[in-house]
């Protein structure tokens, strides 16, 4: 029960106010008036809490970013997460008050998210902890539509209704502030609310196993325990990840950079060119060649001349590995939307338009390709890289909670801007990964993107040689999933 230091009448009318559950409009702003008062108060008793929560939120959402908090009370939570711009909403004038006091450098208005009045667009929207007090939770979130580009990602918090005879029972004793929620809501059922409103789910889960502080056996039940099979829908929060269901550009406005990182593959260079399609309003292709001994640079520039109508470049490696190949090829792109293909083309190229069709017509933001769904080629693939394939296909669904299926085929496809954003944003996991395939992934999943896989049939070489050592690369992999944990599931 909430109370606070004031007159008997205050105290009487505060324990009216929070006592009752509000029913209309007016009573739900009185009772969050009241919970104002003494709002920083209950704050700090649940500080192990909140620090968790967001610790997490910093992860998937990066600083400098323009974010929307709804029901944003006094402000902390988006404060904490130190956007370039913010603003937050809320129904209640004292807790506006407050907020704006506290935090004079932000944005906090009086809204309603049932009757959303405010016209901007953002990278983030939070909806934490308010679904309980909507009345028509569909039509609200439909609502967010008109603050949403495509890339906007809504943040949808809530507590798992497991812990309501908890909650209810520290409510009771005093140890957490009073509230009234009206809607106890399943993981699955707010998921099902986002698809019935044109967003698509693109990451669900749940966080704070241990809500209280008790010296390194929170931290363990929060950091490895809440997120084993069995625990961790025991969890006190829900969160869901979402994103419009929308367009960004269409196939015919979008243009295309084609990628072929390539070492020692000269036979193949010429197929690579004649056998690529065109996709998009324009298409280039960059050769990014690393230090061949087999005069494959030569063969790119030779090709560059054969084929004056097509926009070929050639660039050369600085550094070393198919890492840096990308990371050299796609700070050159021009284009919209950025491929990969591999140079030994055991993926077709004839099969590229697929991901661009994918890519364009919105079913995914990073497209990745599968070549464990067909059948294979009879040397495609040697039965231990299969083995391993299968194996860090399962690692990386449980880290990413994205199904993944293989995430070391060469073939990825993303736009532009988000590759751009990635490699702002490459400082959090460091350069760790001289394959290129998991700073993509790993990027994509901090930035919420929507991974889709797209089947392909893996064809056996037909010149040169495996680059890939199963053993000593399959050790680098386990130390890029070890790496994984602490950095995206261990936060």
């Amino acid at each position: 029960m909430v109370t606070y230091q004031g007159s008997i009448t205050d105290n009487r009318k505060l324990k009216t106010q929070t006592d009752k559950i509000p029913v209309t409009k007016k009573e739900k702003i009185q009772h969050f008036d009241a919970m104002a008062i003494e709002r920083d108060k209950w704050r700090k008793k649940g500080k192990y809490y909140h620090r968790e929560l967001e610790n997490y939120l910093r992860f998937l959402v990066p600083e400098g970013a323009s974010v929307l908090e709804i029901g944003c009370g006094t402000g902390d939570l988006l404060a904490g997460l130190k956007p370039a711009r913010g603003v937050g909403i809320d129904i209640s004038p004292q807790m506006v008050a407050t907020a704006q006091e506290k935090f004079p450098y932000l944005d906090f208005r009086e809204d309603d998210f049932e009757d959303l009045q405010i016209e901007e667009t953002f990278d983030y929207i939070i909806i934490s902890e308010t679904m309980g007090h909507v009345e028509d939770i569909q039509a609200s979130l439909e609502s967010l539509h008109k603050l949403c580009t495509p890339e906007t990602r809504i943040i949808t918090i809530y507590f798992n209704y497991l812990w309501a005879p908890v909650i209810k029972f520290a409510e009771f004793s005093g140890l957490r502030m009073r509230q009234s929620l009206q809607h106890w809501l399943p993981l699955e059922d707010i998921a099902n609310l986002l698809d019935l409103s044109g967003f698509d789910v693109v990451k669900k889960g749940y966080r704070v196993l241990m809500p209280f502080n008790i010296p390194l056996f929170s931290g363990f039940c929060n950091r490895f325990l809440a997120n084993m099979p069995l625990f961790w829908k025991m969890a006190m929060t829900e969160v869901l990840v979402s994103r419009p269901v929308a367009v960004r550009k269409s196939a015919e406005e979008a243009s295309c950079t084609v990628l072929v990182p390539c070492r020692n593959e000269r036979g193949n260079i010429e197929d690579a060119i004649l056998r690529t399609p065109e996709m998009g309003k324009a298409m280039e292709i960059i050769f990014v060649e690393g230090g061949s001994s087999d005069g494959t640079y030569e063969e790119c520039l030779r090709m560059q001349e054969l084929y004056p109508d097509k926009d070929i470049s050639v660039l050369r490696q600085d550094g070393k590995g198919k890492g840096d190949a990308v990371r050299k090829g796609f700070g050159a792109a021009k284009n919209d939307v950025l491929m990969i293909l591999d140079a030994d083309l055991t993926v077709p190229p004839e099969d590229l338009p697929k991901f661009f069709a994918a890519i364009t017509s919105g079913k995914g933001e990073f497209i990745n390709g599968s070549r464990l769904v067909y059948n294979m080629e009879k040397e495609a693939m040697r039965f231990l890289n299969t083995l391993g394939n299968k194996f860090f296909s399962r690692v990386f669904t449980y880290l990413f909670e994205q199904r993944i299926r293989d995430t070391l085929c060469g073939t990825k496809v993303l736009w532009k801007e988000d590759y751009l954003k990635i490699q702002d944003g490459r400082k959090y996991f460091g350069d760790f990964d001289p394959f290129g395939d998991f700073d993509l992934l790993f990027g994509a999943v901090k930035l919420n993107l929507k991974i889709t896989e797209i089947p392909i049939r893996y064809r056996e070489r037909t010149y040169g040689s495996t680059q890939i050592s199963r053993f000593r690369h399959g050790v680098l992999l386990l130390k890029m999933s070890w790496f994984g944990l602490f950095k995206i599931k261990w936060i």
